[in-house]
């Protein structure tokens, strides 16, 4: 039996082709890539507390910083494109797709919802270098299991979520990917709100 999944690896293989990335890991949008790539910081770096973020962004990225575990700050930056999440490697990259764009060392979280360069129902991906959090974000996607094994006969990892990225739209993904321009300028800001002022962020 042909294995469904094939097509999400190729696809993440392209994705590293085209953005230099070493390890490319695909999960259901950007905002949960954000959550996976903070949690397994989270786990490695006890000693901080806050994440850094511009106050002017998507509601999702301050969602996500406290679902990792960490308090959120925010900042005054007139960013285009993407930004850091200080104090971690990770990045909100979610308006910018290009190729070569992989910073060596960070984990940048990729957009391919329908509003995006490359764009589809939804989707999203980490784009990073490390091995160890590449076999724990495989498995964190997957609801802490391992793929290829029966449930009955694996130890699942936690924390973990129901997060893969459909088989039919890594199949639309890289078929689009394929055909796609090699430079792309950034997406312009969206309006976005002043996080610092809503209620469930203070």
């Amino acid at each position: 039996m042909s294995d469904p999944h094939q097509v999400t690896r190729d696809f993440e293989a392209a994705l590293c082709e085209y953005t230099g990335a070493r390890f490319a890991v695909t999960t259901t949008s950007c905002t949960q890539a954000l959550l996976m790539a903070l949690a397994w910081w989270r786990m490695r770096r006890d000693d901080i507390c806050f994440i850094d973020m511009p106050r002017r962004s998507y509601v999702g990225v301050p969602a996500a910083i406290r679902n990792a575990g960490f308090r959120v700050q925010f900042r005054d930056e007139d960013w285009q494109g993407e930004y850091q999440l200080q104090y971690s490697p990770v990045y909100d990259s979610a308006r910018r797709f290009t190729s070569g764009m992989f910073i060596p060392g960070s984990m940048q979280c990729v957009s391919f919802h329908a509003t995006k360069i490359l764009a589809d129902s939804q989707g999203g991906a980490i784009l990073h270098d490390n091995p160890k959090a590449d076999a724990w974000l495989r498995r964190a996607r997957f609801d802490g299991r391992t793929e290829g094994v029966d449930p009955k006969h694996d130890q699942v990892q936690y924390p973990s979520w129901h997060a893969y990225l459909s088989c039919d739209v890594a199949t639309r993904l890289l078929w689009k990917l394929q055909g796609l321009p090699r430079n792309n300028p950034d997406l312009p800001r969206s309006d976005y709100p002043d996080l610092s002022q809503l209620e469930a962020f203070k």
